[in-house]
């Protein structure tokens, strides 16, 4: 495996740092991670190898995240950061997936009502709405969910953001789903103290394309996925890739030249 790391620029100059692992695939997943998260946290990295075995991956930070460049706008502006992903990856693959987390994903499905360059979407833990995100802290696991990400190495690697204003006016997904014309599954944990789960079942029941749901018994937040259920999270996502994004003629004699 190649890992090349650089540095995409925003149309508003915005500087994104990105990870990109090549494994010699003609496929490659897009992962992009939520708040207060990076391409360098730890669920995050063992997710994608868990890819590589039959996909390139391209993970990034969005802006006041990890080792890119600004402030976090809370969905604002982050989808200049997705758009400069997508560009960058255009005509390179005959197939690209995309693994959103959390706002991540919100940012994710406003940007793909409008843009193409991605074929298969993976929503985890979407929020339908930004300013309706349940945040209901007394469910919060605390030996599961903020002993590891406070007080060990693994959880708080790759963690931390730079605030910018949260004033900024916000598209909402569940306005712009039914928009999406690729095929979109939705992965979210039935114990989800961040979001509820019944954000991703109104953006599943307002999805006009091929499409998938799946509540994972006694799961949290989205990349703690990875930590607590990550055999069944892991199934599910290598599952869809799959079935949405099988190869082509062309990919064959790829493969095989």
């Amino acid at each position: 495996m190649e890992l090349l790391r650089g540095t995409l620029i925003t149309q508003d100059s915005q500087k994104i740092s990105y990870e990109h692992a090549l494994n010699d695939h003609t496929q490659v997943v897009i992962i992009a991670h939520g708040f207060y998260n990076s391409k360098d946290a730890v669920l995050l990295q063992k997710l994608k190898n868990s890819l590589l075995d039959e996909y390139d991956v391209f993970m990034f930070d969005f802006r006041g995240h990890g080792k890119s460049g600004g402030f976090f706008s809370w969905i604002s502006n982050e989808g200049k950061d997705l758009l400069a992903v997508i560009n960058y990856l255009e005509g390179k693959y005959t197939k690209t997936g995309m693994i959103a987390f959390s706002l991540g994903a919100s940012v994710a499905i406003n940007v793909l009502a409008q843009e193409r360059g991605v074929d298969s979407l993976i929503c985890v833990s979407a929020p339908s709405d930004p300013d309706k995100i349940d945040y209901n802290f007394w469910n919060l696991d605390l030996k599961g969910d903020l002993a590891y990400t406070l007080f060990t190495p693994e959880g708080l690697k790759g963690r931390g953001f730079r605030p910018g204003s949260f004033w900024r006016k916000k598209q909402k997904p569940i306005d712009n789903i039914d928009k999406v014309n690729i095929p979109v599954c939705y992965i979210h944990g039935e114990k989800d103290w961040v979001v509820k789960p019944w954000h991703s079942k109104i953006l599943f029941e307002k999805t006009q394309t091929k499409k998938k749901i799946v509540i994972i018994k006694n799961g949290s937040h989205a990349e703690y996925l990875m930590k607590d259920s990550k055999e069944e999270f892991v199934h599910e996502i290598r599952s869809w890739l799959a079935s949405t994004m099988l190869p082509n003629i062309a990919e064959s004699k790829l493969r095989i030249n």
